[in-house]
């Protein structure tokens, strides 16, 4: 293979092959990599680790055409490693071996070797602990690339013996530095008017290879001298591209924290976005139903008992309509909740309950709540001195209910916020009660 590589770079057949856009504008030195500055700009992290010497094993962790790859190339290419490229989707247990044994023979030669492994999540933990002993003894230096969370995806072995650098979605600026190259390298602008060239940018989704790629369409089909296209007549050429969101990956699990941080914050109009987010992305619809109920019992409470109906008439709703028409049911519980008074009283009461039953045991109820459907269990005194409310004035006894080695405690503290408010007037109300009528305190 290698023989015939040089044949064509000879026959100059090399040069003659179309080349993608994207290829033809790949960076040839870290600083022309664009929106990760915090990474290779002047003070970035690779810029210091280069001007030390010393290239640690790394994991970058990023979203889709963010430069993952293209950082690993021009690693090796500026660390004078050699590069071994491997992909997790389409290797095995013997590709891995065959890398191994290729960079054990440089290092007998003196040189090192860069193994660069796309997708490493998904290899798995017997694959990804055959890195550890080529990464200690220095062997290979591991470059992983990973779009998924490496705590949750890698084995901590590998995590504690490689420096984790996080990348960013691009962002409008940099997908217009994109933009701007591409038209350099072909010679003219892209035939885009204003709304147009903003329409790619929001298509990209913060993934720079999909702006090149778009670009690069753009051009083939529109030759030089058309007339600038806008956004509706983009949206028809190039299609509209899939919004980024795996519902069983990071991104489900990023969105609906964002949406129910949001309700939590009283946001209606973020909380909005957030879930047509998700429901633009497919998500499944009963999943988000669960979650409102979730955040109506959570973060909402006895601040409006309302809210529980509500979440579980908009599931209901749903069902009974379908989509698209369902949707706005979730659509007017979400904004209900996110402009309903905020309480987790009940939901802080319920763990600190929770704690004293694992803390104190099996103790028993006292004596007089309990029945006595027995001769002995009444001359063992169950039952005895039990008032019943509804004959006490107030309908109140005020005795005590918890366990007499235990003594009262209190969990439940309702805030002064919605209907709430009234439930904390009736416990002091309450509590007086049972002070003067000597119930416990």
């Amino acid at each position: 293979m290698l023989a015939m590589t040089n044949l064509f770079q000879a026959a100059g057949l090399e040069n003659a092959a179309p080349r993608p856009l994207a290829d033809r504008l790949r960076p040839q030195s870290l600083d022309e990599v664009t929106g990760q500055d915090h990474l290779v700009g002047p003070e970035g992290t690779l810029t210091r680790m280069l001007k030390a010497g010393r290239v640690p094993s790394m994991i970058l962790w990023g979203p889709p055409g963010c430069g993952k790859t293209t950082i690993a190339r021009l690693l090796a290419a500026q660390t004078k490693l050699e590069l071994e490229q491997l992909s997790a989707i389409f290797s095995g247990v013997q590709d891995l071996r065959k890398a191994f044994d290729r960079a054990k023979s440089r290092r007998e030669q003196g040189r090192g070797t860069l193994l660069f492994v796309d997708e490493i999540h998904r290899f798995n933990r017997s694959q990804q602990d055959s890195f550890l002993p080529y990464m200690e003894d220095g062997t290979i230096t591991l470059v992983g690339a990973t779009t998924e969370n490496p705590s949750f995806e890698l084995n901590a072995a590998v995590l504690s013996r490689a420096m984790v650098l996080v990348l960013n979605r691009l962002g409008p600026e940099a997908i217009e530095d994109l933009l701007v190259r591409a038209e350099k390298e072909e010679g003219r602008p892209l035939p885009l008017d204003a709304g147009g060239r903003e329409a790619l940018k929001a298509m990209a989704d913060g993934d720079g290879r999909a702006s090149i790629n778009l670009a690069d369409e753009v051009f083939s089909a529109l030759p030089a001298g058309t007339v600038p296209i806008g956004r509706d007549a983009l949206a028809t050429l190039v299609q509209r591209r899939a919004p980024l969101y795996d519902k069983s990956e990071d991104s489900h699990y990023n969105l609906i924290s964002a949406l129910h941080k949001s309700v939590r914050g009283s946001d209606p109009d973020a909380a909005l976005y957030w879930l047509a987010r998700m429901l633009d992305g497919g998500e499944d619809r009963l999943f988000l139903c669960r979650r409102l109920v979730r955040m109506a019992v959570e973060d909402i409470g006895l601040a409006e008992p309302q809210a529980l109906t509500m979440a579980l008439a908009a599931k209901d709703t749903y069902d009974f309509l379908g989509s698209p028409e369902g949707e706005l049911a979730l659509a007017q519980v979400v904004v209900y909740l996110a402009t309903a008074p905020k309480s987790n009283a009940v939901y802080v009461a319920y763990k600190a309950a929770m704690r004293a039953a694992k803390e104190n045991g099996s103790l028993a109820p006292p004596k007089h709540i309990l029945n006595a459907p027995t001769k002995l269990m009444g001359e063992q005194g169950y039952g005895d001195g039990y008032q019943y409310d509804h004959d006490t004035p107030d309908a109140f006894s005020g005795q005590d209910y918890f366990p007499e080695i235990m003594g009262r405690r209190q969990f439940y503290d309702p805030p002064e916020r919605g209907f709430e408010r009234e439930i904390r007037k009736r416990l002091a109300y309450w509590d007086g009660l049972r002070k003067k009528r000597g119930g416990g305190t």
